[in-house]
């Protein structure tokens, strides 16, 4: 199988240290901002930034994790059935600006489902969506990252792999291969 290194972890590292300082500038002291990774894999990014948005400017941003299986469009249409995963929000989004937190924007199909999902706790006045990659030409739905790490030119045949250290991985990096054929 091939695989194409996009981004090492140096280069994750600086990017997530942007992110934040570009937090910082949009939101100031984020007192009516929240940050919702999307599950399964928006968590990990999410908790990263979290961490170093505290060290950075010392404020604890709320945050949680949001699970939008039973929202997605092609739930029943499945030859297995998904597994949800945990939502974790202890507060309303009413009023908030929320920024959805993901690793990879692909076809937008996550990111609509989340939408939907995030509306039971509450209205948010806006709504930005972070990304670390953003497949740009593959879109499905008029979705685009208010922030994103870096954009990439694939094929359908092709995935992106985020790995990170603390999942097991010998480094943070992320990579595109192609799809295996059965």
């Amino acid at each position: 199988m091939q695989k194409r290194l996009v981004l090492d972890e140096g280069q994750i590292e600086i990017i997530l240290r942007r992110f934040c300082h570009q937090l910082i500038e949009n939101h100031d002291d984020f007192d009516n901002t929240v940050l919702l990774g999307l599950q399964p894999r928006g968590p990990i990014l999410l908790d990263k930034i979290v961490t170093l948005l505290e060290e950075i400017s010392g404020v604890k941003v709320p945050s949680g994790y949001l699970d939008a299986t039973f929202h997605r469009d092609d739930f029943r249409r499945r030859d297995f059935p998904l597994k949800a995963n945990e939502t974790k929000i202890n507060f309303l989004v009413e009023g908030k600006k929320v920024i959805l937190v993901d690793d990879v924007l692909y076809k937008g199909r996550s990111v609509r489902a989340a939408m939907d999902a995030m509306i039971a706790f509450g209205r948010p006045r806006k709504v930005e969506l972070m990304v670390l990659v953003d497949r740009k030409l593959t879109r499905d739905y008029p979705i685009m990252p208010d922030y994103y790490g870096v954009r990439v030119h694939t094929l359908e045949s092709q995935y992106v792999v985020v790995e990170w250290h603390n999942q097991g991985h010998e480094k943070d990096a992320i990579w595109i291969t192609e799809k295996v054929k059965p």
